[in-house]
């Protein structure tokens, strides 16, 4: 039984206690670091020298190309959530659809998914599916608690479905491909995506009068005029999905230079739909200014805290309370599902993804647990934070927008089965894995016992042999 004293676990409660007293998380971070980076000091646990890693830290931040990624895609995002991409989709799905019960809520989640493609944000999908569909679902007679969840179910999709922020900043936080974990996460997103509309099949057959189909006169007369239009409406979105993931995939890109093509095709389809204006660009700007420098600055505290924290060994402590759990490495898993699942009613992703993620790695590592089906794993567990009442981001979005008609009791109570559908697909990756690891390329693999090697070295006696110009030294005396 190793000792290693009371300080670790006295840091990470000092964390947790100032985040949920209210602080900003990134001057917690840095505070408690430094807090307790006086007692180290004090207690001789390390130097002052140690400390001194701190601005090489914050310069291996700032320089991190892979990092670039994120106001990339923010900004992508932030231009196709007001282009009107998604109002066309919608509008046609809807119509393609809506003579069938729960139609509108199937076109929520189909157009939900193809949104969550190409933004990679859950507050684009959300507020603009919200605004579209909302109205409509409640003028003919929508269940709202049913309406109300399906709109931020279909939100949280962006958040699995690649090329999600979530899976940028773990496959860094993890050491491990973008490309990776954008593979590993497909299977994930369609089972998701399958998930949500065989429920909304469920209930369209037993309880058709919570989502009723859409009349006539609102749904228009369906002919291949209407689905030639959906299909079209499509084509750009497929265009520029392939653009970000199909470049990353076939190894064209790095996932820095696919955002940059994404941006590039955001502005091209904002221009086709004629939305391309200065304010819009002014605005994208400024969303992707507040939310890099968010991350930026959640990632400095989180160094602060974590170099302190494994100076105070606190990284073996972690490992070894974690390791020595019963079940193994189910147990560990298990353990750390509910662990996150009960944060994500205080922190967001990106907390969560820069300081829980970097302490439990090394113990997933060191049970022998794929990194990259772990990753997948915990952003799949990472999307119920968005729709916890009461502090889900989904719901707040969705709130926001709401009319006041709607109750707010409606949005969380709404939300609880969607929870119960993303909890069901962490237990299917946790006991499939394959659903990850299935879409993964892991190249050629070879038998090290077949490999003849056969490595000819010329004599360094003293006949240098043919090494010309080469003489021995003679020996000491």
């Amino acid at each position: 039984m190793f000792d290693f004293g009371i300080i670790p676990p006295l840091m990470f409660l000092g964390m947790i206690i100032f985040m949920l007293y209210g602080f900003p998380v990134a001057f917690s971070l840095a505070a408690v670091g430094l807090f307790f980076g006086i007692i180290g000091i004090s207690t001789g646990h390390f130097t002052e020298a140690f400390l001194e890693n701190l601005p090489f830290r914050f310069y291996g931040i700032i320089s991190n190309e892979l990092l670039l990624a994120i106001p990339f895609f923010t900004f992508m995002g932030a231009i196709l959530e007001r282009c009107g991409l998604a109002e066309d989709l919608l509008e046609g799905t809807g119509k393609l659809f809506g003579g069938i019960p729960g139609g509108l809520a199937f076109a929520v989640i189909l157009v939900g998914a193809i949104l969550g493609a190409i933004t990679g944000t859950v507050a684009a999908s959300v507020i603009t599916m919200g605004m579209i569909s909302l109205p409509i679902m409640q003028r003919y007679g929508y269940d709202m608690k049913l309406a109300t969840g399906v709109i931020a179910a279909s939100g949280t999709i962006t958040q699995l479905i690649p090329p999600s922020l979530v899976l940028v900043v773990l496959a860094d936080q993890l050491g491990r491909s973008v490309g990776d974990m954008y593979a590993g996460a497909i299977g994930p997103s369609l089972l998701q995506i399958g998930i949500f509309i065989l429920y909304i099949t469920v209930i369209a057959i037993f309880r058709p009068k919570m989502m009723p189909p859409l009349p006539k006169e609102a749904r228009g007369d369906l002919d291949a005029k209407l689905i030639f239009r959906v299909l079209l409406g499509m084509i750009p979105s497929i265009v520029l999905i392939f653009l970000v993931l199909g470049t990353i995939f076939m190894g064209i890109a790095t996932p820095t230079e696919a955002g940059a093509l994404g941006v590039v095709g955001a502005m091209i389809l904002a221009a086709i739909n004629g939305r391309f204006t200065l304010p819009l660009i002014r605005q994208g700007m400024e969303s992707t200014m507040r939310i890099t420098a968010m991350v930026v600055f959640i990632l400095i505290g989180a160094t602060v805290f974590s170099l302190v924290f494994q100076g105070m060994s606190g990284g073996r402590w972690i490992e070894h309370m974690l390791s020595g759990l019963p079940g193994g490495a189910i147990g560990f898993l298990i353990f750390v599902n509910i662990f996150i699942f009960i944060l994500a009613f205080f922190l967001d992703f990106f907390e969560i993804a820069f300081i829980i993620v970097p302490m439990l790695a090394p113990v997933a590592h060191s049970l022998g647990i794929d990194l990259v089906w772990f990753g997948v794993l915990i952003c799949v567990n990472m999307q119920t934070s968005f729709m916890h009442p009461p502090f889900g981001f989904a719901l707040f979005y969705l709130r926001g927008i709401a009319p006041p008609s709607v109750k707010s009791s409606d949005i969380y109570l709404g939300a609880l089965p969607w929870v119960g559908l993303q909890i069901i697909l962490v237990a299917i990756v946790i006991f499939w894995p394959e659903s990850v690891t299935y879409w993964l390329d892991s190249g050629p693999t070879v038998d090290p016992s077949t490999i003849d090697i056969k490595i000819d070295l010329p004599s360094l006696g003293a006949d240098p042999g043919g090494l010309p110009g080469l003489t021995m030294p003679e020996p000491a005396k």
